[in-house]
């Protein structure tokens, strides 16, 4: 026992420092170089505001005086606060509208390209919309969607249609803030897409046609596979965003009427800059974080996002 003992030891000492050569050779030297402005950067405008905002969440702070430790009160208050539960609610609401929409239409618009036009124009003018600032895009669409004056309402009255209130109804003001987000980031959707296409081999699809397989079966049984790990990306990634959803309410409705957009990201941006309720704000972050930590560990293990149909 006393000899194997030794012999264990020096051979985790001798893998320790193989790991430690690997690590820190001249090669990694040079690649730690490189990310040490990110790093910095990320440390700097994430990483420390984000533990900060932890510490803030377990304290009152209204901005004007100094933080008062009350320990657990904030994450209390948030299980019984209604206007909480109706945030993310309308968040909940937010991603199932945008998130089916856009995906299916980038994903069609995407095949389409691929199968019909590889046109450098198209991709520009795909891509167009999601150039723009969401501000912009905001502020256009408020003008759009004007119940007297808008573009949409007019081309209604051609048809014989009523006018429809859009921003300004309780039931249609969130279904308008996603149409808003759908056009202008389907075509950045497609453009991912289209990407991940063009990685598929093209004899794959000479086979499927030999085989004598149309579109639909080409397209269920190669493209839609093989497209696996982008279909992961995109959904994550598109997820994340509508969580996030901001720019767009605070240009057009700032979370009327009557709450209907009041997504939680407004919500937490309410209680820190308006009502200077910092502490209570940065604990409705926190549960954002770890629901939004959640969602994507489950989203990556339902569609199985580290495995490819390539391999």
């Amino acid at each position: 026992m006393t000899e194997r003992m030794p012999a264990a030891s020096e051979r985790v000492v001798a893998n320790l420092r193989r790991a430690a050569k690997r690590v820190f050779n001249a090669e990694a030297g040079t690649a730690y170089l490189f990310i040490l402005p990110s790093l910095i950067g990320f440390s700097v405008f994430y990483g420390y505001p984000a533990v900060r905002a932890v510490v803030i969440s377990f304290t009152e702070w209204s901005l004007l005086r100094a933080p008062r430790p009350i320990g657990l009160d904030n994450y209390e208050r948030l299980l019984g606060d209604p206007l909480f539960w109706n945030a993310m609610k309308v968040t909940g609401l937010y991603v199932l509208y945008n998130i089916p929409i856009q995906t299916i239409l980038g994903l069609f618009m995407a095949v389409a390209m691929h199968r019909l036009t590889q046109s450098l124009a198209v991709r520009g003018v795909l891509v167009l919309p999601y150039l723009v600032s969401n501000v912009v895009v905001g502020l256009a669409f408020l003008w759009v969607l004007d119940p007297l004056l808008g573009t949409v309402n007019m081309m209604l009255g051609w048809f014989g249609i009523a006018r429809q209130p859009f921003l300004g109804s309780p039931e249609q003001a969130l279904a308008s803030i996603a149409g808003i987000n759908i056009w202008r980031h389907m075509g950045f959707t497609a453009l991912l897409f289209y990407a991940g296409l063009q990685a598929i081999p093209k004899e794959l699809y000479e086979a499927g046609t030999i085989d004598g397989a149309g579109e639909w079966r080409l397209f269920r049984n190669i493209s839609l596979p093989l497209l696996r790990p982008v279909m992961v990306f995109v959904l994550v990634t598109s997820v994340i965003g509508s969580f996030q959803i901001f720019d767009t309410i605070a240009v057009t409705t700032q979370g009327g009427p009557v709450n209907a957009t009041r997504a939680i990201v407004w919500y937490i941006y309410e209680n820190a800059f308006q009502f200077f309720r910092m502490g209570y704000a940065s604990a409705l972050s926190v549960v954002l974080f770890l629901i939004l930590i959640t969602v994507t560990i489950l989203q990556m293990r339902f569609l199985q996002g580290s495995r490819s149909e390539l391999e």
